[in-house]
């Protein structure tokens, strides 16, 4: 079965290319990537589906429309990262946890020294709970999402301080 690491590296070549369609098939693992519109699909089969690469479809408006100015401040509010940490990101659209079940503890935590095969935390994406490993030696400076929180492809999850 492939990591997950080589799958996001097959998307990032399939995505930059002009090539719209891939198949790679080993044993029991066949991954299929088609882009029409900018969008990706992936699926592994026969265990595996990742949800499209890119944005997901659009939610419902809320009952009352966000003030602009309130959204402005949230933007103005978030802290500026510092460039020299690595940003361990989503591969995938899914939910976030930072632990294997609600009883056990996270996964990590800030402060924890982590290796580059380390599970740090599990995007679910249509009922699979997927395991994200750090792919870098270092340390958790900090979590960029809550338990719980839907994450979008490429979005940073955490920030880790390279050995």
């Amino acid at each position: 079965m492939l990591k997950i690491q080589e799958i996001r590296e097959i998307i990032k070549l399939v995505d930059s290319s002009s090539i719209d369609e891939f198949v790679y098939e080993v044993a029991d693992t066949k991954v299929k990537l088609k882009k029409h519109s900018g969008v990706a699909v992936v699926t592994e089969a026969p265990v595996v589906k990742v949800a499209p690469v890119a944005a997901p479809a659009p939610i419902a408006a809320p009952a009352a429309p966000v003030a602009a100015p309130a959204v402005a401040e949230a933007v103005q509010a978030a802290p500026a990262v510092d460039a020299s940490l690595y940003k361990i990101t989503s591969p995938m659209v899914g939910t976030f946890y930072q632990a294997p079940n609600p009883e056990s503890p996270a996964f990590v935590k800030v402060g924890d020294k982590v290796g580059e095969e380390a599970v740090v935390c599990i995007v679910e994406a249509m009922k699979l709970f997927n395991e994200i490993e750090a792919e870098v030696s270092g340390e958790i400076v900090e979590i960029l999402v809550k338990d719980g929180d839907l994450v979008e492809y490429g979005q940073p999850l955490f920030l880790v301080k390279e050995n």
